[in-house]
C-alpha cells in the first residue's frame, strides 16, 4: 500500500478510535487535585478529589472523606470507583482524599488533644473538617447536602476517622477504620490500660447511630511512616465488642474483616468492599 494512503488509513482509524473513547471517558470515575489553606491548621492542605459523573439529580450525591489521602496513588482508589461504578455496583459519589501534614500530632481524639503523647492538634483537624473541608466538599460538588457521607482512614488515620464520625454524627453515617491505632494510651498511663478510644467509647452517654466497617490484620505495626498504631487485631476487637456490648449498634451496623498484615496491598484487597458497603446500589 502507498506509504501516503496508509498514513491517512491510520490517521483515520485512530481519529475514529478517539471518537468512539470519547463517550465512555465522560462516563468515567474523574480524580484531580486542589488545595485548600486552613486557618484551623495553619497551613495549606493538599487534597486529592475522586468523582463519579455527578447525576441530573444533585440529592443523590454522596461523599466520602479519607484520611491519608497522599495514599491515594498507591491503592489505586480511582481505580477501584471507577470498577465499581461502571460495573453499576456504586452510587453517584464524591471522594476528598486530605493528604496528611504531622499526622502524629493531627490524628487524634480531638477532645482529649494534648493528654496523649500524639494528637495534640486532633481538636484543630477536626475544626477544620467540620467548618472547612466539609463546606468545601459541598460548594464543590453543587450541593446543600449530600444523600450520605462517610469517613476513613488508615492507622492513626482511622483513629481519627472514628473519632470525627463519633463526634459529628448529625453529618457523618459511616466510619471506615482500616488498621486503627486503637492502642493509643493517654500520658502516665500503666501499660494495662485500655486505648483512649476504648476509654472514650466506655464512658460517653451519646448513642450516635452510625454504621461502621473495621479491617484488623494480625500483625502489629503498619508500613506507613510515623504512625503509631501497635496491638492492631486485639485493640480493634476490643472497639467492635464494646460498641455491641453497649447497645450502640443493632444488626448489621459492624463488619469487622481479619486479615493477615496492616499494609496497603491488604488495604487494596479489602477497600472495594467497603466502598460498596457504604455506597453501593
Amino acid at each position: 500500500m502507498n506509504p501516503r494512503l496508509l498514513h491517512c488509513v491510520y490517521s483515520v482509524s485512530m481519529l475514529l478510535l478517539m471518537l468512539c473513547c470519547l463517550p465512555a471517558c465522560k462516563k468515567g470515575v474523574k480524580q484531580q487535585d486542589d488545595e485548600l489553606y486552613s486557618r484551623h491548621l495553619q497551613r495549606k492542605v493538599k487534597l486529592t478529589v475522586i468523582s463519579t459523573p455527578m447525576p441530573d439529580d444533585k440529592t443523590d450525591i454522596n461523599l466520602l472523606v479519607c484520611n491519608d489521602g497522599q495514599l491515594f496513588d498507591r491503592l489505586n482508589i480511582r481505580f477501584m470507583a471507577d470498577s465499581l461504578y461502571r460495573t453499576k455496583r456504586l452510587s453517584p459519589l464524591v471522594i476528598v482524599g486530605i493528604h496528611a501534614g504531622n499526622r502524629l500530632e493531627e490524628y487524634g481524639i480531638a477532645e482529649r488533644s494534648g493528654k496523649a503523647a500524639a494528637g495534640g492538634k486532633a481538636d484543630h483537624y477536626d475544626s477544620f473538617f467540620n467548618n472547612e473541608l466539609y463546606p468545601y466538599a459541598k460548594k464543590n460538588a453543587g450541593v446543600r447536602k449530600f444523600k450520605s457521607v462517610a469517613v476513613a482512614g488508615f492507622g492513626a488515620g482511622g483513629l481519627s476517622a472514628l473519632d470525627m464520625a463519633w463526634s459529628h454524627p448529625d453529618k457523618i453515617s459511616k466510619a471506615g477504620i482500616f488498621s486503627g491505632a486503637f492502642s493509643r494510651k493517654e500520658k502516665n498511663t500503666p501499660d494495662t490500660a485500655r486505648g483512649m478510644m476504648f476509654e472514650k467509647l466506655k464512658s460517653s452517654r451519646k448513642r450516635p447511630h452510625l454504621q461502621y466497617w473495621f479491617y484488623a490484620g494480625a500483625g502489629g505495626n503498619t508500613d506507613i511512616a510515623k504512625d503509631d498504631a501497635e496491638d492492631i487485631s486485639s485493640s480493634t476487637l476490643q472497639i467492635v465488642e464494646l460498641l455491641e456490648d453497649k447497645s450502640f449498634t443493632t444488626a448489621g451496623d459492624i463488619v469487622f474483616r481479619k486479615g493477615l498484615t496492616n499494609d496497603s496491598r491488604s488495604w487494596i484487597a479489602v477497600f472495594p468492599e467497603f466502598l460498596e458497603y457504604s455506597f453501593g446500589k
